[in-house]
């Protein structure tokens, strides 16, 4: 068995192209799913029973039903309904919905974990709910949960690969076309899962120096990620 990646890496602008998309949509989402996420966890901790209720359901259901089944619900349910988008909103949408619910309960967690005296001390200050999620329970709450946030995140980015399936034009969806138009499936996608690593490294570079950052105390101790 002989193998030729220079057939594969001929097509090095079709690569180029699905990392960027690929990238894009991680970045995208990741903005989205995080304010999504956030919004659901304050609702379940302090929203009326409705807003309970329906974020609990929103969390569950996506939590517990594949990622490839939602996409598919999203992407013909809005053509059913005569809607008509294009696959890289409908994959932007299925993502953000998808990490919204895995941040939902990250943050929960986070929130859950500040001491019910930081709360009780900014409702003295006659803080606003809002007020007080801004000021005192945000940023303690990322600083506690930053490590899993980022892998979400992270995992998200690798998750995309699925949206492959409504034709965005992603990494994945690039290398199924060249693996077919090469013949060379295998050394199509050893290269497609380098680019996947590389992307990778370089995510979690990128969010270990955000939170270098964000978080003073973290960096101090030297526990950013």
């Amino acid at each position: 068995m002989t193998f030729e990646f220079s057939v594969v890496l001929q097509r090095w602008d079709m690569l180029l192209g699905g990392l960027v998309l690929t990238a894009k949509l991680a970045v995208i989402t990741t903005l989205t799913g995080f304010l999504i996420g956030t919004l659901c966890a304050i609702a379940r901790r302090s929203g009326g029973p409705f807003l309970r209720r329906a974020a609990a359901v929103y969390v569950e259901s996506i939590r517990n039903t594949p990622f490839l089944v939602q996409i598919f619900v999203i992407y013909f349910g809005l053509s059913s309904l005569g809607f008509s988008f294009s696959a890289i909103f409908v994959a932007i949408i299925a993502l953000t919905v998808n990490v919204g619910a895995y941040t939902a309960e990250i943050m929960r967690a986070g929130f859950d974990s500040i001491q019910k005296g930081q709360w009780e001390a900014g409702e003295c200050l006659g803080l606003s709910p809002v007020q007080l999620y801004w000021h005192v329970g945000l940023r303690p709450a990322m600083e506690r949960v930053y490590p899993s946030l980022t892998s979400q995140f992270i995992l998200l980015m690798l998750a995309s690969s699925v949206t492959s399936q409504i034709s965005t034009e992603e990494l994945t969806a690039a290398a199924n076309f060249i693996q077919s138009d090469t013949y060379r499936p295998f050394e199509t996608y050893i290269v497609v899962a380098m680019l996947y690593l590389a992307l990778s490294i370089a995510m979690r570079t990128s969010f270990w120096a955000l939170g270098m950052a964000l978080f003073p105390r973290r960096r101090r101790l030297g526990t950013s990620l």
